[in-house]
């Protein structure tokens, strides 16, 4: 932690699970409860596993894998130099040089590093909106987290197919309103969706993120998980977020 030198507008948060800490830029893209959900649908995956996060960002839903699973290897791919910078001292804030390699190219490129077909799970928080939709924001950083400026939905599953062994896993976390996009996607590249589970903030409410799980040429069967609430009518965290954000409740 000591050696550890800060740049203008950054900070270091304390994650809360099992020490781990993470460097983030106050003027660009923070994490939100979404990748903690992503990295919690995925902690299924195997003893052994190699494993690619795409669209790492600051490396938060890797780490959390990393300490969450016994992957063999995380590759974090993230195509914004001074994002993937982070991300790289993040490895290093945590002692996990062993474990995560970030590698900062476009995803549309990543064969130049990785080999096809050779990947365990694939685990992803893309960009939400269309590049032509939305508010934009003015920060690049964020334009380029929350919007498909510089890929698209159909260029993450495309590669991540590529990637995948047969039977390899897909893990995704996205807005609830893209699901026939994402289905629709996910066939074109034989990846059959396995598991959604929809994610509401309070129970009554329309969900606003869905997490999906699909399997890589595997045979035709959906399974819908009971709905995640995030709030309770109290207006606190319900149960199964204390239990996901391993807190106890107050």
């Amino acid at each position: 932690m000591d050696n550890i030198n800060l740049k203008e507008d950054e900070r270091i948060d304390d994650l809360e699970y099992k020490g781990l800490k993470l460097i983030q830029n106050k003027k660009g893209f923070c994490f939100g409860v979404d990748a903690v959900l992503l990295s919690d649908y995925a902690k299924g995956i195997k003893k052994g596993s190699t494993v690619v996060d795409i669209g790492t960002g600051t490396g938060i839903v890797a780490i959390l894998l990393c300490a969450k699973t016994n992957l063999k290897k995380i590759y974090g791919i993230e195509l914004q130099e001074e994002v993937a910078n982070i991300a790289q001292r993040n490895v290093e804030l945590n002692g996990l040089d062993d474990k995560m390699e970030v590698i900062n190219i476009n995803i549309k490129d990543v064969f130049s590093k990785l080999e096809k077909n050779k990947i365990d799970v694939i685990v992803t928080n893309p960009p939400y909106k269309k590049h032509d939709t939305g508010v934009k924001n003015l920060d690049t950083r964020q334009l380029i987290s929350r919007h498909e400026v510089e890929c698209t939905l159909e260029d993450i599953i495309k590669n991540a197919s590529l990637l995948l062994k047969d039977l390899g896993e897909l893990y995704m976390v996205h807005r609830a309103e893209r699901i026939v996009d994402i289905f629709v996607t996910l066939r074109k590249y034989k990846l059959e969706p396995k598991n959604i589970r929809f994610v509401h903030s309070k129970i009554g409410e329309k969900p606003n993120l869905v997490l999906v799980k699909a399997v890589k040429c595997a045979k035709e069967f959906l399974k819908i998980d009971k709905p995640l609430v995030i709030y309770g009518e109290d207006g606190n965290y319900t149960d199964e977020i204390y239990e996901i954000y391993d807190k106890k409740r107050k």
